[in-house]
């Protein structure tokens, strides 16, 4: 890497063009934007020295600051389609850093708007995780999943047909759940990049990520999905909508 690595930012990524919600970043939840919940999860972290938006919205942008958040740079457009791979912003963000700073941070904490429910000392703890394993080469969440995929069926020739036909047990998909392994599901609850990492290698991840088990806090991809986490964060205490309501003009 050059120039010097140092320190902890997130990055909360939020394009303008999403369209199973339009503008889906600042919809609201609960009376506050969708990134605010991200941006003061990130600001109630003892461990992130700075929240940065990466938008290729002035309107996003505009909002992610009133919470906040910094956005010394726009993201260009052809890393803000439908189609653009993850890798592309946080390259882009990093390449900043680079020639606008002369350095980049050692760690990117990775929030995403649309998992919107989180406590933030679980990013603390998950940036802990990470300083004790010098070996990996990231850390992701996900949660358990409810149901193995051993038990899911695919369809060949209108048949229903098993996903795992090395498995030499008769009608293995009919054995009660504790016969198969748990797996997890990869969420946005919180990703820890390594940017020296991703500079080597231009990928995000390697091959050596550290599981971070996160609760099921939902993730908001539709429109009825905001209705079940504004039920789960009226039902409970969460210090980031504390946070908003009490840092909100």
């Amino acid at each position: 890497m050059t120039g010097n690595a140092q320190g902890m930012y997130a990055i909360i990524p939020a394009r303008g063009g999403s369209k199973g919600v339009p503008k889906k970043s600042i919809a609201l939840l609960c009376g506050f934007p969708l990134i605010a919940y991200s941006i003061a999860a990130a600001k109630l972290s003892k461990k992130i020295e700075r929240v940065i938006v990466s938008t290729d919205s002035e309107e996003m942008a505009e909002v992610a600051r009133s919470f906040g958040a910094e956005t010394p740079f726009m993201r260009p457009a052809e890393f803000a389609r439908d189609t653009s791979p993850d890798i592309e912003f946080v390259e882009h963000a990093i390449s900043w850093f680079q020639k606008n700073e002369s350095s980049v941070p050692e760690f990117l904490v990775h929030l995403r708007p649309t998992t919107p429910l989180r406590i933030p000392e679980d990013i603390d703890r998950a940036i802990e995780m990470l300083a004790k394993h010098k070996d990996a080469t990231s850390l992701r969440s996900g949660y358990e999943m409810r149901e193995s995929p051993y038990k899911l069926f695919g369809i060949k020739n209108g048949y229903f047909t098993g996903l795992f036909p090395q498995d030499p047990r008769p009608e293995y998909w009919n054995l009660p759940r504790q016969a198969f392994p748990p797996v997890y599901q990869p969420d946005g609850y919180v990703d820890i990049l390594k940017t020296d990492f991703i500079q080597k290698t231009h990928t995000m991840h390697g091959d050596r990520i550290l599981a971070f088990v996160s609760p099921d806090s939902g993730e908001i991809d539709k429109q009825e999905d905001f209705a079940f986490a504004e039920y789960t964060l009226k039902g409970g205490s969460w210090e980031i909508y504390d946070y908003l309501q009490n840092n909100s003009s």
